[in-house]
């Protein structure tokens, strides 16, 4: 299999960025290795912050966050999913699934031997990161969901219908005009230039173009069996669950509502709607989602079985 890697120089100089490069290979089933890229900074002994990026972007996007948590004394992982920003390329879109996305990041999660991981996962990184936590709860204390959602095969609803229309029809993406259209701020030249700076040419955007696909929307979509089973055990997770959306996001509007009904973890915690903040919340909104990812991971990882109890 051909696995493309953007050349190093591509990530010299980038505004506000400036994090020392971590790599983990893993192996994908047909036995191709692939290699992982990470940001992992803070204290080693401090219990870890895993944040998970959506598509187009990558840990570039949690560059505040990533400053913010570790100035709270906090140890901060930012993974770059596979095929997109530092990671590995394969240049197959067959090969990417759902199924294989979850592989490799278990693969990763195992080989770095991370516990009582509080996960913040937005988008994508939502997605991917539920179906992460779900596959090895005893690895994670809480979980935050930020702007995403775990679909079921209910259908697809005309937003999403036009994003999967828009993304395959076109040989190339405005990476940088997609990131900045799901922001309520104005991202600078340079920002933009950072979120395209993973995809020298359009080879290199072939899981941007293929997680639309991915999302298990329609009923016989291949990653449907995947979600149930994780919502299967989220409807018993009884540590603390939280969710954080943005008011302006349209690509997730109200999906924050299931979660809360269904996660027995989530009743009565500090779940919040950010004011002005659309899809990209990390943009629009960084210093408040550091101010409460440090006061959920204070929440004791046991409130969430003691509130299923007591609510009978």
């Amino acid at each position: 299999m051909q696995v493309l890697r953007t050349p190093e120089e591509r990530f010299a100089g980038l505004d506000g960025y400036d994090f020392a490069p971590r790599y983990r290979v893993v192996v994908a089933d047909d036995g191709t290795p692939l290699r992982f890229h990470f940001v992992d900074e803070g204290p080693r002994q401090a219990p870890p912050v895993l944040l998970l990026h959506g598509n187009p972007t990558w840990s570039y996007l949690h560059r505040h966050m990533v400053r913010g948590l570790v100035e709270r004394g906090h140890r901060v992982v930012a993974l770059d999913l596979m095929g997109m920003g530092r990671s590995d390329k394969p240049a197959d879109p067959e090969f990417y699934t759902l199924a294989r996305h979850l592989d490799w990041m278990s693969q990763w999660l195992l080989g770095e031997d991370l516990r009582e991981v509080t996960l913040y996962g937005q988008d994508w990184g939502g997605s991917t990161g539920l179906l992460l936590a779900t596959r090895h709860p005893d690895r994670f204390a809480r979980l935050i969901a930020s702007n995403t959602g775990l679909p079921v095969g209910e259908g697809v609803p005309p937003f999403l219908q036009a994003w999967l229309e828009l993304t395959q029809s076109v040989p190339e993406l405005d990476i940088g005009g997609l990131v900045s259209g799901g922001t309520t701020r104005s991202l600078t030249a340079a920002e933009q230039r950072a979120y395209w700076a993973p995809f020298p040419d359009a080879a290199f955007q072939v899981c941007v173009k293929r997680f639309p696909l991915l999302i298990p929307l329609q009923p016989d979509n291949p990653g449907v069996p995947l979600t149930r089973a994780a919502w299967r055990v989220l409807e018993t997770w009884t540590k603390p669950f939280l969710t954080v959306f943005g008011d302006r996001d349209p690509v997730t509007k109200g999906a924050h509502v299931k979660f809360q009904q269904l996660v027995p973890g989530a009743r009565g915690q500090a779940h919040a709607i950010l004011p002005e903040a659309n899809h990209f919340i990390q943009e629009d909104a960084p210093r408040e989602l550091v101010d409460i990812i440090d006061a959920f991971t204070r929440v004791p990882s046991a409130a969430g079985a003691t509130q299923a109890r007591s609510s009978g």
